[in-house]
């Protein structure tokens, strides 16, 4: 019997086992794609290594292992129906890229699992791509497996390729779990649907590249791309019945069972409830400790779906209010020794957890009241089926779940159009998908950059200088960004292009810092310098226009900085440092950088926080940022390995990829981050710091922008001119400006009350004389009638009047002002038995006057563009109101 080695104590075995093998241990790359288009979410280990198994990027080692972040949810749905399915995990890799191939790989992978994990080697079972005899002799007659334990399936199984690009076989490695996890059938073996035999490795031997009309051709660099889910290997090595049961799965299942009452496996349907709860809070977290924040739309709208269900579940488990900050303790807890980051992040993801749940709590009631009206309207109208329509509006727009529709429609006798629902959803994935770009392997649209060798190289030489001497390496000719560009000789005068070096004192946009700009000059001509962009494989662009003569391949240049706008930048780039530090300090440290762009003009910085600042709070914080300038603190970097900076307090950025080495910038000891830009030599340079605003751009991300030193002496100027004018236009002196303007707004508003009263005069009157034109129909009193020039406030108030006149009644009301309609109707509580609906007559009628709208059935309002047809619309209304009343 093999050791039940834990989840966490198997990663390490996994990294430090290759690491024996000459391999490059790296971090988990973060959850969000880098330049990459093609998936919203990191899926596989292989995915960030795309540029290093295309050779457009060198690799640092070219033997590297990883243990990846992984997150899927293609199949969410059946998560929680089945203990198999989850949308967080974690891929266990070794890739070779160009260096060993199959012996190797097959014979680590077979040294792997039966000698350091202690699996039996008579209940492993190997497969390979049907015609890969090459894999099948090493599995054979080097590792000793009987032919008839060997399984040899088609391409459906084991090979692997996504579109154009590298693909090639594979051999994966199953475990006999025993026949307490199997079927019964006779025929039961590997390939079967059942729990009995687990694929536990995947060896993909990427020796093929296919043009993507499927022929295939040899590749000169052939790769290994090893894939291995590390809770599935922990099921195995645990001998448990599914990932829920793991170790550190089976905490979080616990937890969930201590908040709700409910244990784990007493109750079918609890179950579904609880591992929806457990899996969801994993995948959370660690989003949330990437960066991502909960929104509508691409990775925000997975994160806020995710969380939202298993907030969902909870309330069916009999949870009432918050709950999953304690869980992603839990899972913090379990996993921090894999992952530090996540006790780093800690007060921010439970901040944010916190905040979005609340949020739900809200949005559910919200959806409850909607889902109310719609149930009240079917019965009115003697329906039993809620459109999908409206189904997947409340679903999308309120974030209601679509079972919680479903299961209290049930309760009602009622059902929902689910055809109608899934054509809805359906839309919006083609409109999501039809939004994303995926040209090519990376996603991204192919351009001449794509073909420049990935031995080119470029190194950053500017920290300290804003010239240096180089020499051309790569040149391209492209016109502009959708230009696909064409490696080139010569660029010509009067020709854009970009040009490529191995050394230059130009910052390339990242990291929030603009790239620079300047010029190039050779002997024989100029180049302007528009744009600094960083490509891949660490290769810097240089993009502008040929301004004079030309440059060649080969030729020495100069490449000069423009020094006042990096100076500017600067400037900039180092308040950031200053005002992160000072918003941590004022809110709290749940504050963490969500974005930032500093240029020579202003900066931006964007950073969690649940809710607009308070006067006094950005006063603090403005106040300490001058401070700290005014301080004169040195401005000093370091190079130093990630794990000395962290010990040195150093704060890292969201998804961010560092190396083996890191640079620190620390301002006095007021600031440590680690930085790649470029900044002041001390906090004095920046003179000054101004807020200029602070607003919302997403859920829990507020925005800061403000400006520095000579920019805020042209900020004050500008303010003083501006008002210099506004004392003038009011025909005032500046110092009377303010005196001035509070007489003006006090006689103001004296003459907008007059004019409000005789508006309303005008109104009661109009409504006077149209009482007599109200019509009978059914016994309900109709009245529809127009009244020009008042707005919807007031339309509202006499709709109210004239139906309390009325008595049983409904009152539709239309205004035309500036080329506009205005149309609301409402009904007496009595007229609503006997089957009038507010919101569906408004909806029948607003068409007609170009416009939509809907509400209660008590009460609906539309807005339009075509005043033509008001009065149609006031005809059509009495026609709509005798089909609804009975």
């Amino acid at each position: 019997m093999h050791k039940q080695y834990g989840l966490n104590d198997l990663r390490e075995m996994y990294l430090k086992f290759f690491e024996t093998k000459d391999h490059l241990r790296l971090p988990s790359f973060s959850l969000i794609p880098q330049n990459d288009a093609s998936v919203l979410l990191i899926n596989a280990g292989m995915t960030p290594m795309k540029p290093y198994f295309r050779g457009e990027e060198e690799p640092p080692r070219h033997r590297i292992c990883t243990c990846q972040k992984c997150i899927r949810t293609g199949d969410i749905e059946n998560v929680g129906k089945t203990a198999r399915h989850g949308t967080y995990f974690e891929m266990l890799g070794n890739f070779s890229f160009g260096d060993y191939f199959k012996k190797e790989a097959i014979h680590w992978s077979w040294e792997f699992l039966t000698k350091r994990v202690g699996l039996d080697p008579d209940r492993l079972y190997p497969s390979i791509y049907v015609d890969d005899d090459e894999a099948f002799d090493i599995w054979n007659k080097q590792e000793g497996i009987p032919a008839e334990r060997i399984f040899r399936f088609g391409k459906e199984d084991n090979f692997w390729e996504h579109g154009s690009g590298p693909c090639g076989p594979c051999s994966e490695i199953y475990y006999d779990r025993g026949e307490k996890y199997g079927c019964g059938k006779p025929g039961c073996t590997v390939g079967c649907d059942c729990d009995r035999y687990m694929e536990v490795w995947n060896n993909v031997f990427t020796q093929f590249n296919n043009d993507g009309k499927g022929n295939y051709t040899e590749l000169v660099q052939k790769n290994i791309d090893t894939g291995m889910g590390l809770e599935r290997l922990a099921v195995v090595c645990q001998d448990v019945d599914s990932l829920f049961d793991v170790d550190t799965l089976a905490a979080l299942t616990k937890h969930v069972g201590e908040i709700t009452g409910v244990q784990y496996k007493t109750d079918a349907k609890a179950d579904v409830s609880i591992r929806i709860i457990t899996d969801h809070i994993r995948s959370v977290t660690f989003m949330i400790s990437d960066g991502i924040m909960p929104s509508n739309n691409g990775r925000g709208y997975v994160l806020r779906r995710l969380l939202r269900r298993a907030a969902r579940h909870g309330r069916l488990l009999g949870v009432q209010g918050t709950f999953l900050a304690g869980l992603s303790e839990t899972v913090i807890q379990t996993s921090k020794d894999g992952y530090p980051e996540l006790e780093e992040k800690k007060a921010m993801i439970l901040a944010v957890i916190t905040e979005e749940e609340n949020k739900f709590n809200k949005t559910i009631d919200t959806g409850l009241a909607i889902l109310n009206d719609q149930m009240a309207a079917l019965e009115a109208e003697g329906k039993t089926e809620l459109s999908g329509a409206d189904a997947f509006k409340l679903y999308d727009t309120y974030g209601f779940p679509r079972d919680l529709t479903e299961e209290i429609l049930e309760e009602k006798g009622l059902t929902m159009d689910e055809a109608g629902f899934d054509e809805a959803m359906q839309a919006q994935k083609v409109a999501a998908r039809s939004a994303r770009k995926t040209s090519n392997y990376m996603g991204k649209e192919a351009s001449a950059y794509d073909d420049i060798d990935a031995s080119v190289t470029s190194r950053f030489v500017g920290y300290d200088a804003t010239e240096n001497e180089s020499v051309v390496t790569v040149l391209v000719h492209k016109e502009d960004a959708a230009d696909y560009g064409e490696i080139v000789e010569t660029l010509e005068e009067g020709e854009n292009g970009t040009v490529i070096v191995p050394e230059t004192a130009f910052y390339a946009t990242m990291g929030g810092q603009e790239g620079d700009f300047g010029v190039i000059e050779s002997v024989s001509g100029v180049f302007t310098v528009k744009e600094t962009v960083k490509l891949q494989g660490g290769k810097i662009a240089h993009v502008g226009v040929v301004e004079s003569g030309s440059f060649s391949v080969g030729d020495k240049v100069t490449l000069k900085v423009d020094k006042a706008n990096r100076a500017a930048t600067c400037a900039n780039h180092s308040a950031t440092h200053l005002l992160q530090k000072a918003l941590r300090t004022v809110l709290g440290t749940h504050v963490e950088q969500a974005g930032s762009l500093n240029n020579a003009g202003r900066l931006r910085f964007d950073f969690t926080h649940f809710q607009a600042m308070t006067r006094e709070e950005l006063k603090a914080v403005e106040k300490i940022v001058n401070d700290e300038i005014r301080a004169a603190l040195p401005v000093v970097t370091e190079e130093m390995d990630i794990e000395s900076a962290k010990k040195k307090g150093a704060m890292a950025l969201f998804g961010e990829k560092y190396g083996d080495s890191v640079r620190v910038v620390s301002m006095g000891d007021f600031s440590i981050e680690l930085c790649g830009g470029t900044h002041v030599k001390n906090t004095a340079d920046i003179v000054t710091f101004k807020l200029l605003s602070e607003a919302g751009v997403a859920a829990g991300v507020r925005r800061i922008e403000a400006i520095t030193a000579e920019n805020v002496m042209a900020y004050y100027e500008n303010m003083e001119k501006e008002f210099h004018e506004a004392a003038a236009v009011i025909k005032a002196a500046p110092a009377q400006l303010k005196t001035r303007l509070t007489a003006l707004t006090a006689e103001m508003k004296e003459l907008q009350s007059e004019n409000e009263k005789l508006k309303s005069e005008i109104a009661k009157n109009q409504a006077g004389d149209i009482l007599s034109n109200a019509q009978d129909v059914n016994g309900v009193k109709v009245l529809a009638a127009r009244m020009d020039n008042i707005d919807m406030n007031e339309l509202r108030n006499l709709g109210d009047s004239l139906k309390e006149k009325l008595g049983d009644a409904v009152v539709v009301l239309a205004s035309v002002a500036d080329g506009k309609v205005t149309l609301m109707a409402t009904a007496t509580d009595s007229a609503i038995r006997k089957g009038a609906h507010a919101g569906n007559l408004i909806k029948a009628v607003a068409g007609l006057v170009g416009g939509g709208g809907g509400g209660r059935p008590n009460m609906a309002q539309a807005g339009g563009k075509n005043p033509a047809g008001t009065d149609d619309a006031l005809a059509k209304a009495v026609e709509v109101l005798k089909e609804q009343i009975h």
